[in-house]
């Protein structure tokens, strides 16, 4: 059987639904989980074993069999820490069929087969009887099910089913119970993850300021949780306004309610300032005395306990619908909401005289379309005035007041900085939804056209029947997953050949592919086999994982913002491939291959490669490296892209290399598909 999966075009930069082998799905679903990370997650892995032998050991206590319901079992790790703490039966329900097979075998080489039913259906499908799936409602509850957001997953709907038809009244869970966190604070790195600020530009006749539209000012954005490692980001870069609150707890040991609510805390700001962001996190206990808890709280909460690094539960960061001063010692309200999936927040000076908490703030929904062409990182990078003054000391010395300018690009603001230099005529092409908003509250609608039609449709019409003279890009397209897929702009350079003038300016006027090898400090471990966890063998689940990573003949590399994983150089940093703007894509591959040395000692866990933008032969834009910031080799990213990071089979074999010798390289560019192929050998 064959299936269709939606891949980005570099070619063309439209998503296209491309046939594959049944198994490809699962494959990518395998080697891109985070299991690896899960079975590595010794805190969390060591809280669950003792609460769950608390749990059996209460149960024993009442002299009752001790029968347990495992949802979302994954390995099968948590029904077999139940089955050794002495539980008399277990049900593991996974839905993921693959998932259930690898679990099936990982409880049977355990030797738990007798203990331990494997369930493969979605657990509002469980039946329960002596012809059911579960001869018996279970008294001990035990789940993973929880995401960043805690409910992101589905976990409210699971558990609310889960007491009314799986579980016995009074039943014991594990963990027993999760709270949620919050933390009014300033910050205008993160605001300016969700909102536009104004752009300043010099131009022959004065300042010019480029002012988002009042759409975009007053739209509460997307209800989309922004996941971040913020133990990565600088306490330079937000001001707390408010101790760290409690926003509201759930006790899995009861039956739960999924339905819609609010929550409301008084809040007294510690110091005055404009509060724009909610950073937010939750524990769990995993037992009633809240003994044995697992918590996400960032480093600042409790400096003195050692962090446990995990990819699979991060902190959530929440813009709220508008900023609102605050000021030292006067009460405030912050109102948490939530719906089945997902929680976002608002706050008050006043308590709003209703005093139901189910009466609320209905969720956000971005009216603007701003928020749904770019994401939280476009933000970022449209607001960084270091990167936009790059772009105008590139763009004043080509435009003029004959220049005619075409963009290419997603959301672009190049060509209102064109404008603003002086163009005469500017052509905005696009492939997604545009910023006639922007353009309307800077009164550029009749200054700047936009096309709506794909580069090798453009006519001469669109033109006026003139050539283009300066042709410009970021270049960014919203399909683009990794660094090279806005190569797109090279294609489209190519297809509208015929309507540039002989000495067009092609800005950037060329792109660069850049590689260096690193050792990371904690990214790794989503990557690394664990063998044994516990005292269980999972070895059929690091086996699984190699098999789905090895199901293409090629590796793939896979984008990460590598701001919020550090990690540090051992080999230069190397350019290795150029790409000409100036000239057509060309009809063969672009191949290199070499050998770079490493210059410290450290465990080779990869290759991370981005792409340089030349505007000139003076201005250069990193998608990458920023920096080397020290003689250890830490690296600085730019925080608005993701980077390209290929694993070394290294990191899935556990070798170490203590002294520094060399990689070799192959890489090769195929311009029919616009995709990258790499080989690295250590």
């Amino acid at each position: 059987m064959k299936i269709f999966c939606g891949r980005a075009n570099p070619t063309t930069g439209e998503m296209e639904w491309l046939e594959e082998d049944e198994d490809y799905d699962y494959h990518q679903e395998i080697a891109r989980s985070r299991y690896a990370d899960m079975l590595h997650d010794k805190d969390r892995n060591v809280k669950y074993y003792q609460g769950i032998r608390a749990a059996v050991s209460r149960v024993k206590e009442r002299g009752e069999k001790a029968i347990v319901l495992d949802i979302g079992t994954g390995t099968g790790l948590l029904s077999m820490m139940a089955a050794s703490a002495g539980a008399d039966f277990c049900y593991a329900i996974e839905v993921f069929k693959p998932m259930a097979k690898a679990a099936v075998k990982i409880v049977e080489k355990n030797g738990f087969a007798d203990k331990i039913k494997v369930i493969s259906k979605h657990s509002t499908e469980v039946t329960v009887g002596p012809d059911g799936d579960m001869e018996c409602r279970a008294n001990i509850l035990v789940t993973e099910l929880f995401d960043t957001e805690l409910i992101g997953e589905g976990a409210l709907p699971t558990y609310e089913h889960a007491h009314k038809y799986l579980v016995q009244e009074g039943c014991e869970a594990v963990p027993h119970r999760a709270t949620v966190y919050a933390q009014l604070v300033e910050s205008k790195r993160m605001w300016s993850w969700n909102k536009l600020f104004p752009i300043h530009v010099e131009a022959e006749d004065g300042e010019k300021i480029i002012v988002p539209p009042s759409e975009m000012e007053n739209c509460p954005g997307v209800p989309s949780v922004c996941d971040v490692q913020l133990n990565q980001m600088p306490s330079s870069d937000f001001t707390a306004l408010s101790d760290v609150v409690t926003m509201f707890s759930v006790d899995f040991s009861k039956p739960v309610q999924s339905a819609s609510t609010c929550y409301r805390v008084q809040l007294e700001p510690v110091q005055s300032g404009k509060a724009q962001i909610v950073l937010s996190w939750w524990d769990i206990d995993m037992d009633p005395s809240g003994m044995i808890k697992c918590s996400m709280a960032p480093h600042w909460v409790k400096p003195s306990a050692a962090l446990q690094w995990r990819d699979h539960w991060m902190q959530c960061v929440y813009f709220l619908p508008n900023e609102e001063p605050v000021l030292q010692g006067e009460k405030v309200f912050l109102t948490a909401c939530r719906d089945e999936y997902s929680v976002w927040y608002k706050l008050q000076k006043t308590s709003e005289e209703d005093n139901k908490a189910d009466v609320g703030v209905e969720s956000p929904v971005c009216r603007c379309h701003a928020h749904l062409l770019w994401n939280r990182p476009r933000f970022g990078e449209l607001n960084d005035q270091n990167r936009t003054q790059q772009y105008i000391k590139a763009l004043r010395k080509v435009v003029s007041t004959d220049t005619v300018c075409l963009c290419v690009s997603d959301g672009s603001l190049l060509p209102v900085l064109a404008h603003c230099l002086g163009a005469k005529q500017v052509q905005y092409f696009i492939l997604v939804s545009d910023l006639c908003n922007l353009f309307k509250a800077n009164h550029l609608e009749d200054k700047i056209k936009v096309i709506e039609a794909r580069p090798e449709l453009l006519k001469a019409s669109h033109f006026k029947d003139e050539k283009v003279s300066v042709l410009m890009g970021e270049p960014f397209f919203s399909t683009s997953l990794l660094p090279w897929h806005n190569l797109y702009f090279w294609y489209a350079r190519t297809a509208v050949t015929s309507h540039l003038s002989s000495n067009v300016t092609v800005l950037p006027q060329a792109a660069s592919l850049h590689m260096m090898i690193v050792e990371f400090q904690d990214l790794w471990r989503i990557r690394s086999p664990c063998g044994i966890c516990e005292g269980f063998d999972v070895q059929t689940m690091d086996d699984m994982i190699k098999d789905s990573l090895n199901f293409r003949e090629s590796k793939e590399a896979e984008p990460h913002p590598l701001w919020e994983y550090p990690c540090k150089s051992l080999s230069d940093p190397l350019e290795v491939l150029t790409f000409d703007f100036r000239q057509t894509v060309p009809q063969h591959c672009l191949s290199t291959e070499g050998s770079v040395n490493l210059l410290r000692k450290g465990r080779s866990h990869g290759a991370v490669l981005w792409m340089e933008y030349h505007l000139d032969a003076d201005v250069s834009i990193s998608t990458g490296l920023m920096q080397i910031s020290n003689e250890k080799g830490n690296c600085d990213w730019n925080p608005h892209c993701k980077q390209a990071v290929y694993f070394f089979s290294s990191v899935i074999e556990s070798e170490t290399l203590s002294d520094p010798g060399a990689v070799t390289y192959a890489i090769n560019f195929d311009t029919k598909t616009g995709e990258i192929a790499m080989d690295f050998k250590l």
